[in-house]
């Protein structure tokens, strides 16, 4: 696959540079020194690790997923060979503060480079995003002296880390949880029980893994406590990591077994048993962790992690909905079938299908979502960027307080309409692109995870409508109305843009006037009834106002002398989504004002 199947650079550029304006990061002191070369270099590295070790062995392990023979897993060599070279390039740390001996390189551009790995290899980039994410929830919360044996191990690439939220008997509903840590007696507690959909859970692509579990500290009657607050955080390590770093005994972490996916298959998934008692470290039974920061706190700082994760769980959405785009692009200027309608002769030679007009629309609608989705979630890093990077108090809290209520709709939004672009990649291809020949089809099962894992499409609504649109009173949905008003004001000076400015401006008002009237309800069941509803309306509303943003930018480039194909295709596909995407904003709020009750009504013994 070559690097232009994979992503665009092309529009990564313009995202990242153009729009996000990402260079200027480099006059704060978190990021002095740096330059857009070394960006644009980095970026290199990303597409170059993408195109030559992630991408070739893709279908590979599509086709043969990892094996578990009862004692171990074994993944194809070439996931150990590309993140051996991922490590090696020093881009695990690349994130990391300089603090922690990494390049400080903006969230924005690494996770611009992160794109080009999903998008050429789903399966093998997995085991890399939460190794990330593990070691970024550990520097934030863990004591130094404790975390930087896995830190440094993470960096290196011999150790990779997971996170153990879910159990059989309670997916997202934690305070179900029953994993249970006794206390030893020297600081360290010994951990029972079991986790289930552990993504990177055991393998032998590394020398280690930590995995980060959240568990219980029984009363002194042995009872649990119940709740989240009663919930703590643990690192469990595959294998004991002395004081000096070195790897000792086997943890009493025990793999039950492996899922089988429809897709996503690279990545192993699987059921994990702590204190089976078929490894008895220190002669005992019992997962032997250590406590992360203070007890009952632990489901507060796992959603450092599972953040992180939904807004990786979005990019890698837009980067498979991005690819899939590219691919169907390119079938659509080779394949040739049929006639236009103005040369219906059979003499007239066959012409490229790009040529007719649905093709044309279905390639429109995949190229503003994944487009569109890749600007959402780069948007998000964005604001990451300004968190950590801000010297302003109150400016590093407005960045704080929109990224927490876009986190549901970068997570939500790229997972459903990028998968919607896989589909109609598939569309485009025809017959074909139904056949294990052709790449479209797998982008489509590899995508089809992201709707549900990190928190459900109904889950994300209720946090967005329940908790995200109220917190502070309202403060980050005002601090949104602001920055679309002042696109809408930018946009009103743009003759082209103008129609798109008083869409976005109505469509934000209603949501306004929506969201209102459902904070007003006293009941709260069918306040969130609809809450789907409201996410996917809350979400083309964001992402309407993202295109219009760039749209803006754009225009500008279009109208000077390094004007390009691609920016009168940025501004056409601003025009499809204000078209064809915007006016189903309206339906979406039909079933909200007021509420419609046959789902919360409906008996269940009618379905």
């Amino acid at each position: 696959m070559t690097s232009e199947l994979i992503l665009s650079r092309r529009d990564l550029d313009f995202i990242l540079f153009d729009w996000l304006q990402v260079e200027s990061l480099t006059q704060r002191p978190r990021f002095a020194g740096q330059d857009r070369f070394d960006y644009t270099s980095v970026l290199d590295v990303y597409e170059a690790l993408a195109t030559d070790l992630f991408a070739p062995h893709n279908k590979k392990n599509d086709s043969q997923e990892p094996e578990f023979d009862g004692e171990r897993v074994t993944v194809n060599p070439e996931v150990g060979a590309a993140l051996r070279a991922f490590a090696e390039a020093g881009l695990i740390s690349a994130a990391f503060p300089p603090e922690w001996n990494g390049m400080s390189l903006p969230s924005t551009v690494e996770r611009a480079g992160m794109a080009y790995l999903i998008a050429a290899n789903a399966g093998t980039a997995g085991y890399a995003f939460l190794t990330i994410a593990n070691a970024n929830l550990l520097m934030a919360h863990g004591e130094r002296e404790q975390v930087s044996p896995y830190i440094e191990a993470m960096a290196a690439g011999k150790c990779f880390g997971t996170m153990c939220l879910s159990e059989p008997q309670a997916g997202s509903s934690l305070a179900d949880i029953r994993t249970r840590a006794v206390p030893t007696g020297d600081g360290r507690y010994r951990l029972f029980g079991n986790k289930m959909w552990i993504s990177g859970g055991d393998h032998d692509i590394s020398e280690n893994i930590v995995h980060l579990v959240l568990a219980k500290i029984p009363d002194e009657n042995g009872q649990l406590p119940a709740g989240v607050q009663g919930i703590s955080l643990f690192t469990v390590p595959r294998k004991l990591v002395g004081a000096d770093g070195q790897l000792g005994e086997r943890n009493d972490v025990v793999l039950a077994g492996i899922n089988h996916k429809m897709g996503y298959r690279g990545t192993v998934n699987c059921l994990l048993n702590f204190g089976e008692g078929r490894f008895r470290p220190e002669g005992e039974a019992g997962a032997l962790g250590t406590l992360v920061g203070e007890p009952g706190k632990g489901l507060a700082y796992m959603f450092h992690m599972m953040n992180e994760a939904r807004i990786s769980v979005g990019l890698g959405a837009a980067a498979l909905g991005y690819t899939g785009y590219l691919h169907a692009l390119d079938y659509a200027k080779t394949r040739l079938q049929g006639r236009t309608r103005s040369e219906r002769g059979l003499s007239a030679p066959q012409v490229p299908i790009i040529r007719h007009a649905d093709v044309r629309r279905m390639l429109l609608a995949q190229k503003a979502y994944a487009s569109g989705a890749l600007a959402l979630c780069l948007y998000a890093a964005r604001l990451s960027d300004d968190i950590h990077s801000l010297e302003n108090a109150d400016a590093r809290e407005e960045a704080h307080g929109l990224l927490d209520l876009l986190t549901p709709v970068v997570k939500s939004w790229s997972s459903q309409w990028g998968l919607v672009a896989n589909d109609l990649a598939i569309q485009v291809h025809g017959g074909y692109g139904y056949t294990r020949e052709y790449n479209v089809e797998q982008f489509y099962r590899d995508n089809r995870l992201n709707p549900i894992h990190e928190g459900t499409f109904g889950v994300q609504a209720l946090d967005l409508l329940g908790r995200k649109t109220r917190a502070n009173s309202g403060a980050a949905l005002a601090l949104l109305g602001n920055k679309l008003v002042d696109t809408v004001a930018r946009a009103q000076a743009v003759p082209s843009l103008q129609r798109h400015a008083d869409t976005l401006e109505r469509a934000w008002v209603r949501i306004r006037a929506v969201t209102e009237e459902l904070h007003g309800l006293d009941d709260p069941e069918l306040q969130l009834a609809n809450a789907a509803a409201y996410l996917e309306a809350f979400g083309h509303v964001v992402v309407g106002w993202l295109w219009l943003d760039q749209a803006i930018a754009a225009h500008a480039l279009a109208s000077g002398p390094n004007a390009h194909d691609f920016h009168h295709g940025k501004l056409a596909a601003c025009d499809y989504f204000f078209g064809w995407e915007m006016p189903k904003v309206a339906g979406w709020l039909a079933v909200l004002e007021p509420v419609e009750t046959t789902p919360l009504n409906m008996p269940e013994h009618w379905f």
